[in-house]
């Protein structure tokens, strides 16, 4: 075996992504304990960062180790006991894990559906959680699979009229578009770490609200090796130890009651990450760029002569979804891109595979110089493939959306 060595490749794909050099830097730091005196300050900074990414005050906000999907099966099977009504709106692929995570934490699913590539009204919602009354209500936000950004702002409240709590996956728009928490009354929200915050694949940042801490404490176990002999031990335990919610408030708080060993070069990356995002450029002028750098992605996309997939119907900022042509449909384009030019873009799911490609732009690589560089090779690939497109325009329409 060689020393491993990784091509150079133009990551356009909606996660994971290239990440920022000082990301890299930082997680190349040495490696501390987990209960260093120095580490358990990387770890409050941390919390805070994530706090101020997500736009609440709550107590409960940290990381957690294992990708996006770890961080919302921890909050959902944490919330769900077996027999609970959960209300999943499903508008594409991440929506249909939602219902995969509640019906393995034993959730009673009721599901609402819409055709992919549009979003749901949230009156329609609003009307199904009066009907239902569910003690869960699990939403995507940012829906990959369909390039969709769904309101969520009015749920919160009425999820609470019928005494539930509201979950949110914004694994894919968080620090990418705005997750006000607070605001908007969400009670549980993860992000990811490895699409719009530019940090590592494996990773998740998770908040929640003292109401969705008082929920799940009543199922606390704190485990055998560390507990002490008065502790007591709810019967409807959570049946994960390592995704038990209720040890990792211990472990991320004052009290640093040991649960499994951190990854530390992780907290290094969230960290920093979240340092350049939230006070370095500042959410709003985060959210600015990328819309501006989907804005003009879509605009040369348009100008290379392809079709921009539902335009306009509450598109993510950052992802852009082509469909692809008909000329271009079973062929080995996609593959080719990566082999030939070291360009990755993605495909899509379910009703729209074969139909889309999904383009992202997502942190470090939202931004001029990638994009050019971007539709220059796309460009250059679509031309080799016979595909009658104009570079020259679609450069010119990148140069137009930042002047």
């Amino acid at each position: 075996m060689s020393d491993l060595t990784i091509k150079e490749r133009l990551i356009m794909t909606p996660g994971p992504v290239s990440i920022d050099p000082r990301v890299s830097q930082a997680m190349s730091n040495r490696i501390l304990g987990q209960f260093d005196p120095d580490f358990l300050t990387i770890m409050d900074d941390t919390m805070e960062l994530t706090r101020q990414a997500f736009e609440t005050k709550n107590k409960w906000a940290f990381a957690v180790d294992g990708s996006g999907r770890a961080g919302l099966e921890a909050l959902m099977s944490n919330i769900i006991s077996k027999g609970d009504k959960v209300l999943v709106p499903v508008l594409g692929r991440f929506g249909n894990l939602g219902i995969e995570l509640a019906q393995r934490a034993g959730g009673e699913v009721i599901t609402m559906e819409t055709e992919w590539g549009t979003v749901f009204d949230q009156d329609e919602i609003i009307a199904k959680i009066k009907e239902v009354k569910p003690k869960v209500v699990a939403i995507v936000h940012g829906e990959t699979s369909t390039g969709r950004l769904q309101p969520i702002d009015r749920l919160g409240a009425a999820v609470r009229e019928v005494g539930g709590f509201l979950v949110v996956d914004a694994v894919a728009s968080f620090m990418g578009a705005p997750v006000k928490v607070d605001e908007w009354q969400l009670d549980a929200v993860v992000g990811g770490s490895q699409k719009c915050l530019g940090a590592l694949p494996g990773m998740s940042l998770v908040t929640f609200n003292d109401r969705f801490a008082d929920e799940i404490n009543k199922r606390k176990r704190i485990e055998l090796g560390v507990r002490g002999e008065d502790a007591q031990t709810a019967a409807n335990f959570v049946p994960s130890n390592y995704l038990d919610l209720t040890q990792l408030q211990d472990y991320w708080s004052p009290a640093r009651v040991n649960h499994h060993t951190e990854a530390t070069i992780g907290i290094y990356g969230v960290h920093e990450a979240l340092r350049l995002g939230v006070q370095e450029e500042g959410l709003a002028n985060r959210f600015a760029r990328h819309q501006q750098v989907h804005q003009a992605l879509n605009n040369a996309v348009k100008a290379l002569g392809l079709t921009i997939f539902n335009e306009g119907d509450h598109e993510m900022p950052m992802v852009t979804c082509v469909e692809i042509p008909e000329a271009l449909r079973d062929t080995n384009f996609q593959s080719e891109l990566l082999t030939k030019f070291g360009v990755e873009i993605a495909a899509s799911f379910g009703s729209l595979q074969g139909k889309i490609w999904r383009l992202g732009t997502m942190g470090y690589v939202s931004q001029k110089g990638y994009l050019v560089r971007f539709i220059s090779i796309f460009g250059a690939a679509l031309l080799q493939a016979g595909y009658p497109a104009d570079v020259k325009a679609a450069l010119d329409a990148v140069d137009q959306a930042f002047a």
